[in-house]
């Protein structure tokens, strides 16, 4: 019988990294995430991923706290064996233009979506090299290639992360361990349902396939990255825009 893999998704009690976790639950994987908010209803989101039929192992750990980030991988190995795929997703934005951003408001943000991706990455990777097998998806962005005005800030930590996988493949690789990026454009999230509907308009005319893309398409990529489909890619970032950036 073959054994039952484990994925590790960081910032995953909703949204996208949500998704992604479901995506592999739905696929066999037994689950590890990480929470921040004081509102997440553990229970609720532990009972949806066993409704899949496997375990799920949920803790409150933000991802730059590293003596925090060490125990839930800790307890994730001990509790399942391993850790197959690490999918890191935790992120925020803090968008300003450069002249009225605060230190305080590029600090928090780099630091949660580039420092958080290292912390985690480099707890995940110490029990990926003994096993010399593992999959690394980092969350970019569209943004970290091209830019975008008011998120000066988002662009570099993202951009920073691309710099990063591409690192970390290369150094990883002779241990059979890969690493990629995802880099998404427009996604239906709770963030762009607020938009107007000429600001959803706006947007779909700058993509070629004239929509935003789902969760769903996103955490289906991801999941063909952690697979053994994906098996000789490395080092790679995709986007995944409908064609926004070519």
């Amino acid at each position: 019988m073959e054994e039952t893999k484990t994925v590790f998704v960081t910032g995953a009690s909703r949204g996208i990294g949500k998704e992604i976790a479901l995506k592999y639950a739905e696929n066999g994987y037994n689950v590890i995430i990480n929470y921040v908010s004081e509102k997440t209803n553990v229970e609720e989101l532990k009972k949806e991923f066993e409704e899949k039929g496997v375990k799920a192992l949920i803790m409150q750990a933000d991802v730059t706290d590293a003596t925090k980030i060490e125990e839930v991988v800790k307890k994730g190995v001990e509790e399942f064996g391993k850790i197959d795929v690490l999918v890191n997703n935790a992120g925020i934005t803090r968008d300003n233009l450069l002249m009225r951003m605060s230190e305080e408001e590029f600090d928090k943000v780099i630091e949660i979506n580039l420092k958080g991706t290292y912390i985690v990455t480099k707890a995940v990777t110490k029990y990926m090299m003994k096993k010399r097998t593992g999959s690394i998806i980092n969350l970019s962005s569209v943004v970290g290639v091209v830019g975008n005005a008011g998120q000066c800030n988002y662009s570099a930590s993202k951009a920073g992360i691309i710099g990063f996988t591409k690192s970390v493949a290369k150094e990883l690789a002779s241990r059979n361990i890969r690493a990629n990026a995802i880099a998404p454009g427009f996604i239906e999230t709770d963030m762009t349902a607020v938009l107007s509907d000429s600001v959803k308009e706006n947007i779909h005319n700058q993509i070629p396939l004239k929509r935003m893309g789902t969760a769903k398409e996103v955490a289906n990529l991801a999941y063909f990255l952690g697979s053994e489909e994906s098996s000789y890619i490395t080092g790679q970032v995709i986007n995944i825009d409908g064609g926004m950036v070519m």
